[in-house]
């Protein structure tokens, strides 16, 4: 009962919530927001999952699990749960290993999350829309489907550029055609 309600909620606030789907036709955005809203949920459902540290992105049943979690094992069990899961043709788990950090931390997190996304809005060869930004410990990482693989080189060298990254993490997708 608990994880069908998780579905129902899930499936609202992806349906809701979704980025722009340029390139998809309604059946293909539906069937997406369908299988991110359940594999979200099974991700909730999961003991030991911390699924909110996990991003959730579906393109044309191309599953993309991006974010921050603690080892190596989470990140394995994350996949194998979006794997599972109906509709799902592929996994992509750029999930990146990185161990918790301080209150301290995370408020240079926050700022340095903030400057990279204004970077990235910026440049006119990035369309920032599509690319979700997280920090943890000064390491950045950039998620999400892109339009092209010049957009994502570029992206990933704005990010580098600013003040106070340690080092980038990729997780850009390519849209497939």
């Amino acid at each position: 009962m608990k994880q069908s309600v998780f579905a129902i909620l899930a499936t609202f606030v992806f349906a809701f919530a979704a980025p722009a789907q340029a390139q998809k036709s309604a059946g293909e955005v539906l069937d997406d927001n369908t299988v991110n809203a359940s594999v979200k949920a099974e991700l909730i459902g999961a003991k030991g999952i911390p699924s909110t540290d996990i991003n959730v992105e579906t393109y044309r049943g191309i599953v993309l699990l991006s974010g921050f979690v603690e080892s190596q094992q989470i990140k394995d069990q994350a996949g194998k749960i979006a794997q599972g899961v109906s509709g799902v043709q592929k996994v992509h788990n750029a999930i990146a290993i990185h161990s918790k950090t301080s209150m301290g931390t995370k408020l240079d997190d926050t700022v340095l999350t903030g400057k990279v996304k204004t970077a990235l809005m910026d440049d006119e060869a990035v369309k920032s829309g599509q690319i979700n930004v997280e920090s943890r410990g000064g390491v950045v990482q950039l998620g999400g489907f892109v339009s092209g693989d010049a957009m994502r080189k570029r992206a990933l060298e704005v990010a580098g550029k600013i003040e106070g990254v340690k080092k980038v993490e990729n997780a850009l997708y390519v849209k497939p055609e």
